[in-house]
């Protein structure tokens, strides 16, 4: 294991949010505000809770959430300029932290140059090439019906030349990779050429591409992604506590192994597009659980900014529906409330136990005892490394029927029974030395 990216552990950032960024941009001639640097008082608060790295939402220009970009090569002028963005990635290679950005390729703003030209020239312009046609306004595909993002055309060369470019000019600024908004919208060729070009000049870079549906694998094999965001893992992690049923997650971890045998997926618990874990949890005495299975299963973890201090915020379907749990952070990590740090403990316990086996980056795990409402999870590594996670959500304690003897607990409740996990309860347990 010897790239960078097997050992990286994610805090994900939503910039606009997290600053305090007004919602709309503001108009032409305002001054820059550098809010981006709001982020030096949390970068050392990223190190100890044991993140590698920062993936940051989108940082340019746009005109609302991020996602409508209008100009690819300039910072969003509510969150600073040129300046800022080297600082940040000062400040952050001083500390160790990688920067992972968010390139949004599938669709731009309405107010960018090349579609304010197409719609005033009309369809059959040469700015209209840049545009996949459509029934959207001016006779435009948008996506996924929002009107105000204009699908791009990813046969048109002039779109591959641009993403190829913003990807260069980003990475030669000091990124270490991109995180590919809606990479499931986009055609694999696309990807795969974007990547093959932009490679030669940075091979050490690393690309995740968000798919919520699909065949996670052919986007590594014939789209030449790094990596997919895993939200059949996601999913089961939360459902299957939530239910008390376990079946669900042995079942989405055996199709997680299939995975692992090609790539290593980005694995989470939370993200800007979802519901806070805290909130989607019918019981709060699971959040550990949750984050032990996360911390123990093969892939490359992500900590969406604010779940590691079990922050609630509900997803809704509506405008501003993103707005609960995309919020702003306190000038520095001594403002927050202090109920929040138990949680912050119990990630920090849990990434460290994580880097001192970085084997689990690729680790298959095999769900040894499944009963429902109990389940034992055995990942493997080379030699004789091994990760042993009980999870209990019954009433009453539970004896697992497996072998312990040479495992010594790593985390979780102090037992002279290892094997006996209290009601909704969790226990991490190693190979002793």
């Amino acid at each position: 294991m010897g790239t960078w990216h097997d050992h990286a552990i994610w805090w994900q950032v939503y910039p606009l949010g997290f600053t305090g960024a007004p919602a709309v941009a503001p108009p032409p001639g305002e001054p820059v505000r550098h809010r981006l640097r709001h982020l030096d008082a949390w970068l050392d608060y990223a190190v100890g809770l044991g993140c590698s790295g920062l993936l940051l939402g989108p940082i340019f220009a746009s005109e609302t959430h991020g996602y409508d970009t209008v100009d690819h090569f300039r910072i969003d002028p509510r969150l600073g300029d040129d300046g800022d963005f080297d600082h940040l990635v000062a400040q952050a290679r001083r500390r160790g932290l990688r920067l992972l950005l968010d390139g949004v390729f599938n669709h731009v703003g309405r107010g960018f140059p090349a579609f304010a030209r197409a719609a005033a020239d009309g369809p059959g312009s040469p700015a209209a090439r840049w545009f996949r046609p459509g029934t959207g306004t001016g006779g435009f595909a948008t996506f996924e019906g929002h009107d105000h993002l204009v699908a791009l055309d990813h046969g048109e060369p002039a779109v591959l030349d641009h993403v190829v470019s913003v990807m260069d000019h980003w990475l030669g600024r000091g990124a270490s990779g991109w995180r590919l908004d809606a990479a499931y919208a986009v055609p694999l060729p696309f990807w795969r050429e974007a990547l093959t070009r932009v490679r030669r000049a940075h091979p050490d870079a690393w690309f995740t591409g968000e798919v919520i549906h699909g065949d996670y694998t052919a986007y590594v094999t014939e789209g030449g992604l790094d990596s997919v965001t895993q939200y059949e893992l996601w999913k089961a992690i939360w459902s299957s506590l939530n239910d008390g049923n376990f079946f669900e997650l042995a079942w989405a971890l055996d199709r997680h192994n299939g995975f692992l045998e090609t790539f290593a997926p980005m694995t989470f618990t939370g993200n800007h597009d979802v519901t806070r874990l805290a909130s989607r949890l019918g019981d709060p005495r699971h959040l550990g659980h949750a984050l032990a299975v996360l911390m123990t299963v093969g892939g490359v973890p992500s900590v969406y900014y604010g779940d590691e201090q079990a922050f609630r915020g509900v997803k809704e379907e509506r405008a501003g529906g993103d707005d609960a749990i995309r919020p702003a952070f306190p000038a520095a990590p001594g403002d927050l409330a202090p109920h929040g740090w138990p949680a912050y403990r119990l990630h920090q316990r849990l990434i460290g136990l994580r880097r001192r086996n970085p084997w689990l980056v690729r680790a298959c795990t095999e769900a040894v005892h499944v009963a429902g409402r109990a389940l034992a999870l055995r990942s493997a590594g080379d030699g004789a490394a091994e990760v042993l996670t009980l999870l209990n959500v019954h009433d009453t304690p539970y004896r697992f029927p497996v072998g312990v003897s040479h495992l010594t607990v790593a985390e979780g409740p102090a037992s002279a029974d290892p094997a006996l996990v209290p009601p909704h309860s969790w226990t991490v347990l190693v190979r002793k030395r």
